[in-house]
């Protein structure tokens, strides 16, 4: 049974995935209280009485959210880009958790330096990784098995039919749009790529080959930290998943190339496939679930002290994978040389 007494504010809780997100707390952690917030105080009634919890007007342009000054809160979750970085200042306020999943690797130096200025205030959990951890903590299993790595590259597919609502539009949009150019590790070292060079190739789980370009969430950033791979590289396909082109409904796929050398001293290069079949919003919305549940201490050590994370610093790749796998991925090594 949780102890945790406030709720936490999900803002953005009454969208496809912040909904999901919720039910997935719920589903979790069934005393946790939350709180569903955003600008249609209609709407996060209608996902709060699903859930039986309270729901509230809420706007990020205002310094308190248009929260009545009465409320207090375990944790901020924001699934909406916060452009005036309000909801980070209203967390360090109130010394509580703030997790994110909306920026780019090229913004994140907003939050970053909220963080500077005010070190003691509160733990922010920076989770705009790619279906907040989807791909990124499977790699970090997979790349145990190595002694060192050479080269990780992440494929992502997002299937046409599963953008989810206006504000995952949005943040696409804007990270494939307004950064001029995307990044990645090559050689040992950083690089802003882009026209040509960030174009590329996806092999879909079904051997069809798809169109691709670079793309930055924060994963690049976390696996370099883990992992010193030398080259690394994420591309995102937005296109017709192997399931709709079955006649299924649509899908998520990861691809996963991990090359180096293995424990045993022998090379190898080594694919793996990860599918969900209801799309990207389940694990977008168990991975804002599990950063959650551990940033309040409710699974995996104590609550989060003041500082800044991502989640791969915070939750074990096992754990998470083992979650993944009981919500419906299916992973698949689809081959192995070396």
């Amino acid at each position: 049974m949780s102890s945790i007494q406030h709720p936490v504010l999900i803002i953005g809780g009454s969208g496809v995935v912040g909904s999901q997100a919720a039910a997935m707390i719920r589903r979790l952690h069934p005393n946790l209280p939350l709180t569903i917030a955003g600008r249609d105080l209609a709407k996060a009634q209608a996902v709060a009485g699903k859930l039986g919890v309270e729901a509230l007007a809420a706007d990020l342009s205002k310094p308190d959210l248009g929260l009545p000054e009465t409320a207090r809160f375990s944790a901020v979750i924001v699934f909406v880009k916060d452009d005036w970085s309000h909801a980070l200042r209203f967390a360090q306020r109130h010394g509580i958790p703030h997790l994110s999943v909306s920026s780019g690797a090229f913004e994140i130096g907003i939050e970053a330096a909220r963080f500077i200025h005010a070190p003691q205030a509160a733990p922010v959990v920076l989770a705009s990784q790619w279906l907040a951890g989807a791909a990124l903590f499977p790699v970090l299993d997979y790349a145990r098995a190595f002694s060192s790595i050479d080269n990780i590259h992440v494929g992502v597919l997002l299937d046409e039919h599963d953008m989810g609502g206006q504000a995952a539009l949005a943040d696409y949009e804007r990270i494939t749009q307004s950064g001029s150019a995307t990044l990645t590790l090559k050689a040992g070292r950083f690089a802003w790529i882009a026209g040509e060079e960030a174009k590329a190739r996806y092999r879909s789980v079904d051997g069809v080959e798809l169109p691709a370009t670079a793309y930055d969430p924060l994963d690049v950033l976390s696996l370099a930290t883990a992992t010193d791979a030398k080259d690394i590289r994420f591309d995102l396909a937005f296109d017709v998943s192997a399931s709709r082109r079955a006649g299924e409904p649509f899908s998520t796929e990861s691809v996963i190339a991990i090359e180096g050398v293995l424990r045993s001293g022998k090379r190898a290069k080594r694919s793996y496939e990860i599918v969900h079949p209801q799309g990207q919003a389940p694990l977008t919305a168990l991975g804002v679930a599990l950063a959650t549940e551990r940033a309040l201490g409710l699974s995996g050590g104590e609550a989060l002290k003041p500082g800044l994370y991502f989640p791969d610093s915070i939750i074990e790749p096992a754990y998470y994978i083992a979650r993944m796998k009981e919500f419906g991925a299916v992973f698949t090594e689809a081959n192995a040389n070396g």
